[in-house]
């Protein structure tokens, strides 16, 4: 099995150095797609709530940075009406790396886990999904399964176009991470992992969001922004699909009948760094 990105901690002065995955450009232009998206969600409203339904099981839903609970309520509403019970991270504005955070998320989870009865499955916007992998690790029996969306945890943190106004925000920059938490990030969680990314993500250079294939964990590719990806019907989809899994019982997404229209290839882990063709390169960026 291919051994996993790096994720290669910035030093101060390296601002300007020449990066191996840049930030995208091209289609961060694009973003305001996500208002399309949201109306295709509607609109597919009948179709998805056709789906397998769930069965009752905690689904916590963690924003991306600068946002709130409130950027999500469409999902939570969405998979309530799937038959499960989301709830939100109930911790405020997502700010970065706040002083305790780790500690709160983890008895956060562990709390939202014992008052449900059993293991929650945690979703993870952006960087909430650097979150949910972090704290999958840090708790796997307290995580059912983890669904991260556009999340940039793999690869060179600063290949996205938020991350100067993290540094500015953040209590903690990127390079005061400990080893041991950089590795609770990049590793596969001891739990089904799987990473929903968009190639013409705006915001985060996808090959950040690409985790290694094992035998829990999955790439699932769409066609879409990255502010659209709570909204998004093809990631509404493929969520309520993972979510459905019995638990102890998970197998890959399949691609099958329309799905093979609708669901691109995942791309083999690490193909970005054994060789990707600069077509792609000029593609993504």
């Amino acid at each position: 099995m291919p051994e996993p990105p790096t994720f290669a901690l910035p030093s101060p002065t390296a601002d300007d150095r020449p990066r191996a995955v840049a930030p995208p450009r091209l289609f961060l232009a694009l973003e305001a797609r996500a208002f399309a998206e949201g109306a295709l969600g509607a609109l597919a409203a009948p179709w998805l709530l056709e789906g397998p339904r769930g069965d009752g099981h905690r689904v916590v839903v963690l924003p991306g940075f600068l946002a709130s609970d409130l950027s999500t309520r469409p999902l939570r509403g969405f998979l309530r009406r799937m038959g499960y019970d989301p709830v939100g991270w109930g911790l405020g504005r997502n700010l970065g790396l706040r002083t305790r955070l780790e500690e709160e998320l983890v008895e956060q989870i562990e709390f939202l886990a014992d008052q449900s009865g059993g293991p929650v499955s945690v979703i993870g916007w952006s960087l909430g999904g650097v979150y949910a992998r972090w704290v999958a690790n840090e708790t796997p029996a307290s995580v059912r399964s983890v669904i991260t969306l556009g999340s940039p945890f793999a690869d060179d943190p600063r290949a996205n176009h938020a991350w100067r106004l993290f540094e500015r925000i953040s209590p903690r920059s990127l390079g005061e991470l400990e080893p041991h938490q950089i590795d609770m990030i990049q590793r596969n969680p001891p739990v089904p992992t799987t990473s929903i990314y968009s190639r013409t993500d705006g915001v985060a250079a996808w090959r950040c969001s690409v985790t290694p294939s094992g035998e829990r964990a999955e790439n699932i590719e769409v066609h879409g922004s990255h502010f659209g990806l709570g909204v998004n019907p093809l990631v509404l989809h493929a969520i309520t699909d993972r979510l459905a899994q019995p638990e102890g019982g998970w197998r890959p997404f399949r691609r099958h009948g329309l799905r093979r229209v609708f669901y691109p290839r995942p791309i083999a882990p690490n193909a970005h760094i054994n060789g990707a063709t600069r077509a792609e390169e000029q593609m993504a960026e």
